[in-house]
């Protein structure tokens, strides 16, 4: 009897140590890419869940440095050199610690993001970059802590953090601008059609010098010999932009019979608004 309860037990062990079962975490792994202008950006963290608990003054104490999630630190990474509160970030990783307090949160990035969860008191030579955030109540709770990447611009974006009923975000700062005149100054030397088309596009559209956009535009044109309707719709938006409406009009109806031929409703819906707008229909 004994030697058959033996065996059972080994039976029972073995099937144990070689069981597969897969659970879910508790606080699941979450990663958010984001294009913030040229820059790419990403979070990864986890996910805990508030489970009828009070968060902010109870499970994360005020005053106290929290790892931003759980499980792993929270890691942000940027392709690029960014801004935060005045303060250049360099291109990288870094955990994302903060400080909460109930109207206020101090958020902190860290050059040392490996480990598992925020050290008893930071180390100021890896202290990136901090700032002071202030803190939102929203009406409704959000049971799963959320990381975002909010009001996002050709140059800055916000990163938000949401749990219980606090809403707290973090502005960056990203150099696009610098980044794309640098570029065209030097495309603009020696630029084929598609650098003149894309410059003339960039200063359209961000407001720049719209006389040099007209300079360029023209200069792209006159390498095509087979204009594009939207090639055509863009060279019309600066003309009209520039005050020349006459030839915004004579390129707008070009690129409406060139949308027809192609049969793009979407372009010849904007250029008969176009040409409706600047008096030609």
């Amino acid at each position: 009897m004994k030697k058959i309860l033996l065996i059972t037990l080994a039976f029972t062990l073995s099937y144990a140590v070689n069981a597969q079962i897969t659970t879910p975490q508790p606080s699941p792994f979450s990663k958010v890419e984001q294009k913030v202008g040229l820059v790419d950006v990403s979070i990864e963290y986890s996910r805990p869940a508030m489970r009828g608990r009070t968060i902010f003054g109870g499970l994360v104490p005020y005053g106290k440095i929290w790892r931003t999630g759980a499980n792993a630190r929270t890691k942000i990474t940027f392709s690029d050199d960014v801004t935060i509160d005045g303060q250049e970030l360099k291109a990288g990783s870094y955990a994302v610690f903060t400080i909460p307090q109930a109207d206020k949160w101090e958020v902190i990035f860290y050059t040392d993001y490996a480990g598992g969860g925020a050290p008893q008191e930071l180390d100021e030579s890896k202290v990136a970059a901090r700032t002071t955030v202030e803190v939102y109540t929203m009406e409704m709770d959000i049971q799963s802590f959320t990381m975002s990447f909010d009001d996002l611009t050709i140059d800055s974006a916000v990163l938000g953090m949401l749990w219980e009923n606090v809403y707290v975000g973090v502005k960056f700062e990203v150099a696009t601008d610098k980044t794309v005149m640098a570029a065209i100054d030097e495309a603009i030397n020696g630029p084929g059609f598609g650098d003149l088309f894309a410059a003339s596009g960039y200063y359209l559209n961000n407001d720049k010098d719209i006389n040099k956009a007209k300079e360029w535009i023209d200069k792209a044109m006159a390498m095509n010999e087979n204009p594009r309707f939207w090639q055509l719709r863009q060279q019309s938006l600066i003309y009209a932009k520039a005050g020349d409406k006459t030839g915004a009009i004579d390129l707008a109806k070009k690129s409406l019979t060139a949308a027809e031929e192609a049969g793009n409703a979407n372009f010849v819906k904007m250029n008969k608004e176009s040409l409706k707008e600047w008096g030609a229909m």
